[in-house]
């Protein structure tokens, strides 16, 4: 099972083990591509057999890549024509329910349109694809691309229910990264369903566009447990850093309504046509989500990769998810994600750190392995701080609104700073919980 890659005391199963190369692999492949330019590759990503490939335009460039140990493709488009592609698509009329991003494996622009796409719609996208190339393919996919909240939750809320994604700090004070489309800025949020544990407030939205966010804490600080993402049974994966992913990287997604799931990455700047707008740059992968899993933590060896956007499919039939990148979050808000001070080079047992800012690559871990397994214990086993609860499904179920990292975005705190109000608030939903 997937989870027992985390489970304390226990010795990794191969197939986690394996994790452990690949980050070494994505590096070398894009290690590559920096250095021969984008005019003569298009891409790189991690083979079935854990060698970093590259796509290349030139059998010198192919030699390149061998002589560095890596795997070469030769291929017919380099990624500035893969590029110059997508801008075409996005300058073209925008469709709700579309979305594209580049398949560096088989050299493609792939252009997917879920179910609510009208037949005039697909045949102006695909007159628009034809008119790039043969290299755009055209794809109908069941369901519909969406962002993943729960809006049918019954809650006076501005955007339903989400999850928490990681802890970071601008040096002064401490936040949640969480998604953008979560809530605008002012939006409140609470950890319990009475309205009385008030976490803190967005203070920064970025949506549509990018998909990011940033909660204060009311307290000002995340408290213990702040590099720990919970999966459930007690259990968490300590974060020990931030970077960005690889196509073919095997990533592990956790959320307050379905809990921990794993796939691949299988395209990299990816842009989503969401019904409230279009977000671009984003992670696609082949890992399960469903609504309230919105702003949950994409992750692999204990790295931070991202924050989930939306997507189509569940968990039962499968479906393909897309996640903003930590990393260009991070740079925009000018935060750094909070690791233990043992990550980033302290004594073991000290309070959460921050880590490198983005940009400056992840934080090499000393005391502790990236991924290591970590027991929630203490206040944060007790539920006294937001990170500890995270994802932890068993937590959720009818009439929780928030626990286990489930947040409640209010509409704003005049009408539950009053003990009139939050009466009148429980009273007329009561009838409608669970």
């Amino acid at each position: 099972m997937v989870a027992q890659a985390a489970m304390a005391s226990e010795t990794p199963p191969a197939s986690a083990r394996t994790l452990s190369s690949a980050g070494t692999a994505g590096g070398t492949g894009a290690a590559l591509v920096a250095k021969l330019g984008s005019a003569r590759t298009a891409g790189s990503w991690i083979g079935d057999d854990g060698r970093p490939v590259v796509a290349v335009t030139d059998a010198q460039a192919a030699q390149t890549v061998r002589r560095a140990g890596a795997r070469a493709k030769v291929v017919s488009h380099s990624m500035n024509e893969l590029k110059s592609a997508t801008v075409t698509l996005r300058s073209a009329p925008r469709v709700a329910g579309t979305a594209w991003s580049m398949d560096y494996r088989t050299n493609r622009i792939v252009v997917q349109a879920d179910r609510t796409v009208s037949a005039d719609d697909w045949s102006r996208m695909s007159q628009v694809a034809a008119r790039i190339g043969t290299f755009v393919q055209m794809e109908r996919t069941n369901g519909r691309f969406t962002t993943r909240l729960n809006g049918a939750q019954p809650i006076l809320s501005t955007g339903g229910r989400c999850s928490a994604g990681f802890n970071v700090s601008n040096g002064q004070s401490d936040f949640i990264l969480t998604a953008g489309h979560c809530g605008p800025a002012g939006s409140i949020w609470f950890a319990d369903n009475q309205g009385n544990q008030q976490l803190g407030k967005t203070v920064s939205s970025n949506f549509p566009g990018n998909d990011f966010s940033l909660v204060q804490y009311n307290s000002g600080k995340a408290g213990e447990g702040a590099d720990v993402i919970a999966i459930g049974g007690g259990k968490g994966v300590r974060i020990t850093g931030a970077a960005d992913p690889t196509v073919g990287q095997r990533v592990f997604r956790s959320g307050s309504t379905s809990g921990l799931h794993d796939g691949q990455v299988t395209g990299l700047n990816s842009t989503v046509n969401y019904p409230e707008g279009t977000v671009t740059g984003l992670i696609e992968t082949n890992v399960c989500a469903e609504p309230g899993d919105s702003g949950g933590p994409l992750f692999s060896e204990g790295v931070a990769l991202g924050v989930t956007s939306g997507g189509n499919g569940d968990c039962k039939t499968g479906g393909t998810t897309f996640f903003q990148p930590i990393t260009k979050a991070m740079a925009a808000l000018n935060v750094r994600l909070l690791v233990s001070a043992q990550n980033a080079g302290g004594a073991q047992g000290a309070a959460p750190a921050q880590s490198a800012p983005a940009g400056q690559g992840a934080v090499a871990p000393s005391a502790a392995s990236p991924g290591s397994a970590a027991p929630v214990t203490g206040a944060a086993a007790q539920g006294e701080t937001l990170l500890a609860r995270l994802t932890d499904t068993r937590n959720v179920g009818p009439g929780l609104l928030v626990i286990a990292g489930s947040l409640i975005a209010l509409v704003a705190t005049r009408y539950i700073r009053a003990e009139q109000d939050r009466k009148a608030y429980q009273r007329y939903y009561s009838a409608t919980w669970g």
